[in-house]
């Protein structure tokens, strides 16, 4: 539903599978690697590599992304001041809740799905991981799958940010007056911080509990609350159409795929300034930023990368004859 061309945002946690949920995160994961495996067989045809390597640099992939995008998180934003005390949290998809069950019969936890992935842990586990698979597997320079393989990548990023916006998480600073680009999250970590929705509500099922609060009159003082939002994930999602379509064209209609490290290097250098731009309207992750003062730690994590970037951009000039 749209308030003044504004959205309130409450969409079902994913698809009804018989007893099984399939969240719209997870969804947008599978649709990412997926998508990826596509782009990179007319690529892998090209350059005359069999699919079968294909197919095992998608398990390098997946297993590089999930796992070094996790502990990003855990590493940069929330070591500190969360996971000491929470170690379980850190591989399973669940969250300590006095108030909740698991699996109807597991009390004081409750299941959220992989929230906490952090693009900076991904993208360092992404290199590290295909030094592997080039030794291994490709048998042929590090640069060259590096240069290939941001492509899809970069596809991928639009629907992880996506399933970002499914989730309600990593969403923007509140709005002034009534902007149309305005989203009224409904399941906001930030508002319900202080508040037990499903004493409020006076239900356990939690669902239900945000159905309620969108649509039950009784509820109006609580959903008019609940303030709008920059939907900084939905920028983000935009900002890396722009990046994959630079890279898809650079390799299929220039010569950029000989010049060993400019596709990797463009790469670093758009996808991680769409992110340090998208952060001046992002809330606040957490992280080391307080220590730091003037940019988030998303922004200071991203300078090194562009650095790193610009290096292979200009070196792949002087090594082109």
């Amino acid at each position: 539903m749209t308030h003044f061309l504004q959205i309130v945002w409450n969409p079902s946690e994913g698809i009804q599978l018989g007893s099984f949920t399939l969240h719209f995160y997870s969804l947008m994961f599978v649709v990412a690697f997926v998508l990826g495996w596509f782009i990179m067989k007319p690529i892998f045809k090209r350059e005359n590599e069999p699919i079968e390597k294909l197919d095992s640099l998608l398990i390098y992939m997946v297993l590089a992304i999930l796992i070094g995008a996790r502990l990003g998180d855990v590493i940069f934003y929330n070591w500190s001041s969360y996971y000491p005390d929470h170690l379980l949290e850190i591989f399973l998809p669940i969250r300590e809740n006095p108030n909740a069950t698991l699996f109807y019969f597991i009390k004081g936890w409750e299941f959220t799905g992989f929230r906490g992935l952090a693009s900076h842990g991904a993208a360092i586990a992404v290199i590290i991981t295909m030094y592997f698979y080039t030794t291994k597997v490709l048998k042929r320079p590090i640069l060259w799958i590096l240069d290939r393989v941001v492509i899809p990548v970069a596809s991928g990023a639009i629907f992880v940010r996506l399933g970002n916006f499914f989730n309600s998480e990593i969403y923007g600073p509140i709005v002034s007056g009534k902007p149309f680009y305005g989203v009224k999250f409904i399941r906001e970590d930030e508002f319900w911080m202080d508040k037990n929705i499903r004493q409020i509500t006076q239900t356990n099922d939690l669902s239900k509990a945000y159905k309620l609060i969108e649509t039950d009159p009784n509820f109006a003082t609580t959903l008019n609350a609940i303030p709008f939002r920059h939907p900084s994930q939905l920028y983000e999602a935009f900002g890396y159409i722009f990046v994959f379509a630079i890279l898809f064209f650079f390799y299929w209609k220039t010569d950029a795929r000989q010049k060993q490290g400019f596709l990797f290097g463009t790469f670093l250098i758009t996808l991680f300034s769409v992110r340090i731009l998208v952060e001046f309207v992002k809330e606040s992750q957490g992280g080391f930023e307080s220590a730091l003062g003037i940019l988030s730690t998303g922004q200071w994590l991203s300078i090194p990368f562009i650095i790193a970037g610009l290096f292979f951009v200009f070196r792949a000039k002087k090594e082109v004859v």
